[in-house]
């Protein structure tokens, strides 16, 4: 049996199953267990273009030019970034270039 998980809006312990649900009985707020599971998983794996993980504080290589959304700025291929930061979302990797601050998507991008 999994244990039964509290109650992620008030954060009390008194919850319960409902079908394919967790249930809160003090402030009634309902989750799907599903995301539940998903959540314990501590990390997702961002992989960049040639399927090498990356980390926290790895550099990394553009592998294309990319037009910025907004500017007629272009970042080149072959720039060099140091030092990214991994994020949640669709654009996984934040990093800080000469051109500005920018999030990326990492299929774009090759461990250095």
């Amino acid at each position: 049996m999994t244990q039964i998980p509290a109650c992620p809006q008030c954060a009390q312990e008194n919850t319960y199953e409902d079908g394919t649900n967790f249930v809160c009985a003090d402030c009634g707020h309902e989750w799907p267990q599903a995301a539940t599971a998903a959540e314990e998983d501590d990390e997702a794996v961002v992989k960049d273009a040639n399927g090498t993980v990356l980390q926290t504080g790895d550099a990394v290589v553009l592998i294309k030019d990319l037009k910025v959304k907004g500017s007629s700025t272009t970042l080149k291929m072959g720039t060099k970034v140091k030092s990214i930061r991994l994020v949640g979302g669709d654009h996984e990797v934040d990093c800080k270039m000469d051109a500005g601050n920018f999030v990326l998507k990492a299929c774009f991008l090759r461990k250095a």
